[in-house]
C-alpha cells in the first residue's frame, strides 16, 4: 500500500555522516517519510555542479530510525538530487530539504553552496526546497538549540508550500537558541583573502582557500547578516531565475541603438 504521509527528501554538501543531516532528519521526520540521498563524500563549494562522463553509484546504508531511509551517491549535491528522483524515492518529493550545513551560507556565499546548489535544482523542477545552514564548521556543532526553528520552518512550508521559482535559505546563529526569525536579503560582499602560500618539501609554492566575508553594508537592518549577528535565524527568499529583468529596457535600447548605427 502506498503511504499517505508527505515525503521528504534531504540531501546536503557535508556527506552522509555528517551530524547536521542527521539532526535535520531528526527534526521532521514526524512530518513524514524521510529520505536521505547524500554525498558519500564531503561536497563543500560544489554549487550547481553535476557529474559529467563518471559513473554515479547508489549505496543504501543502515539506519534504525522509524520512517528514515539512507542512501549515499558517489557525486555532487545536485546529483544526489537528480539521481534521487530519477531511482530511488518511490514517488515525487512533496518536499526538498538541504542541510543543516556545517557553516554559513549568507550573504553571497550562497553563490558557492553545495547546499544550496541542491536546493535550487528541486526548486527548478517545482518542488518546494529549503536550505539550512549553522554558523559552526565543527563536526561537533550543537544543532539542538535551534531544531525547533527547523521543524518549525520545515513544518510551515510542507503545509503551504512555497511561491513558484522561489526557494529558501535559511542560515542560523550557532551557540545561542535564536532570538526569533527575520525574513530579509543577503547581504552585498565580497571574500577576501581567499588563499593561502606554502611551500611544499621542494620549496615548490602551493595554496590553500582560506578567506572571509566581508559584509559591504554591515548597517543595513534589512539583511541577513545584520540579523544573524543579532541572533535571529534569517530566511533569504531565493530565485533559480538569474535574469535582470529589471535591466532589459536600458540594455535594450543601448544595444538597439548601437546596431542601428
Amino acid at each position: 500500500m502506498e503511504s499517505t504521509r508527505p515525503l521528504i527528501l534531504i540531501t546536503n554538501d557535508d556527506s552522509a555522516d555528517a551530524p547536521g543531516i542527521h539532526s535535520l532528519a531528526d527534526s521532521v521526520r514526524h512530518l513524514g517519510e524521510v529520505y536521505i540521498v547524500a554525498p558519500a563524500d564531503p561536497q563543500s563549494g560544489q554549487s550547481a555542479a553535476l557529474t559529467v562522463g563518471a559513473p554515479l553509484r547508489i549505496t543504501e546504508l543502515p539506519d534504525a530510525r522509524e520512517g528514515v531511509r539512507v542512501f549515499t551517491v558517489t557525486g555532487t549535491p545536485v546529483d544526489c538530487v537528480k539521481l534521487a528522483l530519477h531511482a530511488i524515492v518511490p514517488r515525487r518529493p512533496d518536499v526538498v530539504f538541504s542541510g543543516v550545513n556545517h557553516g554559513s551560507n549568507s550573504g553571497t556565499a550562497v553563490a558557492y553552496s553545495g547546499t544550496m546548489g541542491a536546493v535550487q535544482e528541486a526548486c527548478m523542477v517545482g518542488i518546494p526546497a529549503v536550505g539550512f545552514s549553522l554558523l559552526h564548521h565543527s563536526m561537533k556543532a550543537d544543532f539542538t538549540l535551534s531544531a525547533k526553528f527547523v521543524a518549525d520552518i520545515a513544518a510551515r512550508v510542507l503545509d503551504t508550500g512555497l511561491p513558484a521559482g522561489v526557494c529558501l535559505n535559511v542560515n542560523i546563529p550557532a551557540k545561542v537558541v535564536p532570538e526569533g526569525v527575520r525574513v530579509c536579503r543577503a547581504a552585498r560582499g565580497h571574500w577576501s583573502e581567499e588563499y593561502k602560500r606554502y611551500l611544499d618539501p621542494n620549496g615548490n609554492p602551493f595554496y590553500w582557500l582560506t578567506g572571509r566575508f566581508v559584509n559591504e553594508e554591515p548597517e543595513a537592518e534589512d539583511t541577513d547578516e545584520y540579523w544573524l549577528k543579532r541572533r535571529y535565524v534569517t530566511i533569504v527568499p531565493v530565485r533559480t531565475d538569474q535574469s535582470a529583468t529589471d535591466q532589459i529596457p536600458a540594455l535594450a535600447k543601448a544595444f538597439n541603438e548601437n546596431s542601428e548605427a
